[in-house]
């Protein structure tokens, strides 16, 4: 007899595959034969970016690769990645609800090089492509260093005196936005497994030496393979063949930034100024859009317990989004949440997410402020 509140397929199903969860199966099973693939991005909208790249302030190897999921919806959302891995690894398992509100955009940065002014012109045309051509406002969801970068395109576009982007809501996750979130000015050593890896591109006055970016690769892999461990949680989160495409899409990005790629993202995060920075009437807030911002509850190996960036956007949140809610993410029934753990505790970011996207389901297309 079929167990209570399954369907006898899906019994059948857990019959035959007891390693695959059955809410593994729901998840998966949408994707009928096999899940779609990210495809490049041809944008209509290419003023900002080429003016950038014609005026000399950036060369084409630091171009961000833009990927795109097309999909019915009025709600697209566009994705910033952190440090590593790519943002279609980032929302790996987000991407099938994320779907459900309309087309997806990852940003990819280039693994050769990175430009502050590149990656905010190809966002203001990419924002403008969106809202102008489609009429479609949409939600800049970021993580970790991507957060940072969002904060960075806000700040700009008001210090320029332009108007705030046109968005349908913001989402940020573990915001990383400053050195000083990943190393602790002054201490004789850095406190997080994050700031040992960067220290040397931050106190690096020409090129890092081969051993410290290669001490940089480990720490990046050591982090993502900690969390793959627990063979039992990746049991309840994807399937073997899911597993090993992210594992091999993640260990790719890592190994394949170069010195140049990697150092100039850090160069990057070197000039971006803290919250505190632009504290000021005449740029906050950043955005009148619906906006989540969210924390894990263990974002010690990764963000310092002195973070200017979680200080500022705990302490005064609607300083800088007029409209925001701050949240803790936990996980009171295992291992706890880590700094940016879309993948392994995917399950715990699904109730806010889910919430916040209900919220702009219901809501129209905001009028740009």
């Amino acid at each position: 007899m079929p167990a209570l509140g399954l369907s006898p397929a899906l019994h059948m199903l857990a019959q035959l595959q007891p390693a695959l969860s059955i809410r593994t199966f729901l998840r998966t099973a949408s994707y009928r034969l096999r899940p779609p693939r990210p495809v490049p991005f041809s944008p209509t909208v290419r003023h900002a970016q080429e003016a950038v790249l014609e005026s000399g302030r950036a060369e084409l190897r630091q171009k961000s690769t833009v990927l795109h999921e097309q999909r019915k919806g009025g709600v697209p959302t566009i994705v910033l990645g952190g440090f590593v891995p790519d943002a279609t690894e980032q929302v790996y398992l987000l991407r099938g609800r994320l779907l459900e509100h309309g087309s997806l955009y990852y940003f990819n940065y280039s693994r050769h090089g990175f430009s502050l002014d590149l990656f905010c012109a190809q966002l203001d045309d990419l924002v403008e492509e969106l809202v102008t051509l489609h009429g479609q406002q949409p939600v800049l969801f970021t993580v970790s260093f991507g957060c940072g970068l969002l904060l960075e395109w806000l700040h700009r576009a008001r210090r320029a005196g332009r108007n705030r982007p046109a968005l349908g809501g913001v989402i940020l996750v573990s915001p990383v936005a400053c050195v000083e979130d990943l190393l602790e000015p002054g201490a004789p050593k850095p406190t997080t497994l994050l700031g040992r890896a960067v220290k040397p591109y931050i106190e690096a006055d020409g090129p890092v030496s081969a051993g410290g970016i290669e001490k940089s690769r480990m720490v990046f892999t050591k982090m993502f393979e900690a969390g793959a461990q627990n063979k039992d949680l990746l049991h309840t989160l994807m399937t073997k063949g899911e597993l090993e495409r992210l594992r091999d899409g993640v260990l790719a990005t890592i190994r394949n930034i170069d010195a140049v790629g990697a150092c100039e993202r850090m160069q990057a995060l070197r000039g971006m100024p803290g919250p505190a920075g632009y504290f000021s009437p005449e740029v906050l807030p950043l955005s009148d859009a619906p906006t989540l911002i969210l924390y894990a509850e263990k974002e010690g190996s990764v963000i310092t317990a002195n973070s200017p960036t979680r200080f500022a956007l705990e302490r005064a949140p609607r300083a800088y989004f007029s409209d925001v809610s701050v949240q803790v993410v936990t996980n009171p029934r295992g291992n706890p949440v880590q700094h940016a753990s879309l993948i392994f505790h995917v399950f715990n970011f699904l109730p806010p997410l889910k919430a916040f996207y209900r919220r702009l389901k219901k809501g129209k297309l905001r009028e740009a402020a």
